[in-house]
């Protein structure tokens, strides 16, 4: 445990004292939004990204620890255990030294070198590969192994035999594979081809011809590559010059002088020809895809979360649209609370006399239920969609302002069983309308009841690990909900679910319990709901709101814990609780200033950043973190393709961060690429993660427009 301690400590750059408590944190069964949040002492206010990556690496570490265990076990069953093997074993870092080590003493499948060696040949083999300078040349040596009724039929199948047999000790030598792997990762190059002369141009045609070097190939061109080969357009391989390959090798096993350096020297070019590089091969490719697979899935995490954190358009009635041609254009109307109003079907792309009487019918719902905004799916026939919404805001005089949303995932979710449970009555296409409207009004709410996968900011994410990108996936989703809090008493049982200590069994009871009971009148009250005990309870107090209360702490993020100390807070500084229900906490900042943050943790028996987030939350008890953010662009006009012109400047919103740029919608049907090469950067950046994420709002110039494939290139750099 101290080495694993010791090593997350350096690798993650923090105090080992941190380290070992989040581990017995774990250990203990608390979730990490809850170490994140109301631990902070513990292990000096880690956020939640690194909390996880710490669990990741301790994950690692202990399944290489108990691999070691393994193995050691292994070979001194064996009775081959030294003390100097015991020792390497033990300073592996990684899983594939421990197997490097170990691969001398696994049980193999037969292979030439166990059949030489069943015909007795292993001694001949130690001779020649002990390259004595005194020693017999290795015909002379081979004459003494001659025995027909072994199969040794002359001094060439000894020779063979003993050449099969160094070639395996050679090919299993742990620190010349750790040698040759170095010397792939430095000078080792990724290629792919046509897979066959006659392939027809497609998307893989930027790697008909491709090399790059390992250490600079990128993570999409691997998955890229990957893709290409498995649906049969291209051919892949890593390639080392086969050469600079062999100096190596023979540097490491050659005697030069010796009778059978020769010999030697040839057994060694036939293990790294046979043996050692395709395995190194398999293992670089299967290294490379684990690492882009890890970069995808981390970018994927990076732009999930600003998408789940856009700032809602709460308190408005608002209108869904989910465009289609042949089906027609499904109509929602939620009300301010996502409660439906009103359902319709329109049909503006079939002709003039369909898209006026569609633009009657949606003028009569905003009418008839006052809506104010208007969320249009970006899918099928979403132009079409928009440029029809545009028209009809400007005949009915303005009021009525649009935004067209992500429609990801809202097929799936509509064809959902939780869909059909949460609405009934409703068409399958109907449902979809409904999710749209509700997306703007509050994207959380609405996304977590869809696979995060399906949510479409990403890249080659169905060929990733998926149990991999679940875990992934599902801690941002749980960080993000944590972060921004709950409603116990409107939750979806989906919303709950995300909670820190809840699962799908004890969200849907909470879900069960309001609805027998009535809505939650305290926190306390959630210990009534079957399954949710002590723990659980500790776990998701501290995230669920509970609005309808008499104790305005229990309408804060501030834990039930922590209630003692927010009550004494407030009497050092001269105030009550009935001052934070009517917000009359103006001086609490300058009080807790005036007689010190770590004095007043003191007297109030919490650790200082606990103390630090009481004071936020009193200030703005309920608060939603979102808030803050810049607010979603909505638009009431709409521009088409052949609008544009090179050099126009225009605002818009970017929708996907991908590793060589970002699209960005800037109001017309498709969204247009920022290259990594255009992004307005003082220094050069790695990846255009570090300057942009999903939902920014930014300025962009137009620089060209292609219509016939669709594409618009445009710069953040003015021209």
């Amino acid at each position: 445990m101290d080495l694993i301690i010791t090593t997350l400590s350096n690798e993650l750059g923090i105090k080992p004292e941190y380290a070992e408590n989040v581990v017995k944190l774990i250990d203990e069964g608390n979730t990490i939004p809850f170490i994140a949040r109301y631990r902070k002492e513990l292990h000096g206010a880690m956020d939640d990204t690194t909390l996880r990556t710490l669990a990741d690496r301790l994950n690692y570490l202990r399944n290489l620890a108990k691999r070691k265990e393994e193995v050691l076990s292994a070979i001194e069953a064996q009775g081959k255990l030294t003390e100097e093997l015991t020792a390497a074993v033990n300073a592996a870092a990684t899983l594939a030294e421990v197997e490097d080590l170990y691969r001398p003493y696994k049980q193999k499948r037969r292979t030439r070198a166990t059949a030489a060696k069943e015909k007795g040949l292993e001694p001949l083999a130690a001779l020649l590969f002990a390259q004595d300078r005194e020693g017999p040349a290795p015909e002379e040596a081979a004459a003494g192994y001659i025995d027909s009724e072994k199969g040794v039929e002359g001094v060439e199948d000894a020779l063979q035999g003993a050449n099969d047999i160094i070639a395996e000790w050679i090919s299993d030598d742990a620190e010349l594979r750790k040698k040759l792997r170095n010397l792939y990762q430095a000078k080792g190059f990724l290629t792919s081809h046509k897979a066959k002369d006659d392939t027809a141009d497609s998307v893989y045609r930027l790697y008909y011809d491709f090399k790059s070097p390992l250490k600079a190939v990128q993570g999409y061109q691997v998955l890229a590559v990957n893709r290409g080969e498995r649906e049969e357009f291209l051919k892949a391989a890593v390639e080392l010059d086969r050469e600079t390959a062999l100096i190596l090798l023979r540097r490491s096993v050659l005697m030069p002088g010796a009778p059978a350096m020769a010999f030697v020297r040839a057994a060694a070019e036939d293990a790294y020809d046979r043996l050692l590089q395709p395995s190194l091969e398999r293992e670089m490719r299967a290294s490379l895809t684990e690492e882009a697979n890890e970069g995808a899935i981390h970018n994927f995490g990076l732009n999930l979360k600003p998408l789940l954190m856009q700032p809602p358009v709460k308190g408005k009635v608002t209108m869904g649209l989910d465009p289609g041609y042949r089906n027609g254009c499904k109509v929602a109307v939620v009300d301010a609370t996502g409660k439906v109003l009103d359902t319709a079907v329109v049909y503006p792309t079939f002709n003039d006399k369909k898209k006026r009487e569609a633009m009657d019918t949606l003028e009569k719902l905003i009418r008839r239920w006052g809506v104010v905004h208007i969320a249009i799916g970006n899918g099928t026939a979403s132009r079409e969609t928009e440029a029809m919404t545009a028209e009809m805001i400007k005949e009915i005089g303005g009021g009525v302002s649009y935004m067209v949303v992500s429609e990801a995932g809202a097929s799936v979710y509509s064809a959902s069983p939780l869909a059909a449970e949460e609405f009934p009555d409703y068409d399958v296409n109907l449902r979809s309308a409904v999710s749209i409207a509700r997306r703007l009004q509050d994207p959380l709410a609405e996304l977590v009841k869809i696979d995060p996968k399906a949510i479409g900011v990403g890249q080659y994410q169905h060929d990733m690990p998926q149990a991999r990108l679940d875990e992934t996936l599902s801690g941002v989703v749980e960080d993000c909900v944590n972060a921004v809090g709950v409603d116990v008493n409107t939750a979806s049982a989906p919303l709950l679910r995300r909670v820190a200590g809840l699962n799908a069994t004890t969200a849907k009871n909470i879900v069960k319990y309001r609805e027998e009971n009535g809505p939650f009148t305290g926190r306390r009250q959630i210990l009534k709901v079957p399954k949710v005990g002590p723990k659980a309870f500790e776990q998701c107090a501290g995230f669920l709101r509970v609005p309808e209360s008499a104790a305005v702490l229990d309408h804060t993020g501030v834990h039930p814990e922590s209630y003692q100390a927010a009550e004494t807070l407030l009497k050092l500084c001269g105030h009550t609780l009935e001052d934070v229900q009517a917000g009359k906490l103006g001086d609490l900042s300058a009080q807790v200033e005036a007689q010190g943050l770590d004095a007043l943790a003191a007297s109030c028996g919490v650790g200082t950043p606990t103390l630090a987030d009481i004071v936020k939350e009193l200030l703005k008890p309920g608060r939603d973190p979102r808030d803050e953010l810049p607010k979603p662009m909505l638009r009431t006009d709409v521009m088409e393709m052949k609008d544009l012109k090179p050099g126009m400047e225009l605002t818009g919103t970017v929708r996907n961060v991908i590793d060589f740029g970002a699209f960005v919608d800037i109001g017309v049907h498709q969204d247009g690429l920022v290259h990594i090469s255009q992004l307005n950067t003082p220094k050069k950046v790695r990846h255009p993660s570090e300057v942009l994420s999903v939902g920014d709002v930014v300025t962009v110039w137009v620089k060209e427009v292609d219509i016939p494939h669709k594409r618009i290139s445009l710069t953040m750099r003015r021209p």
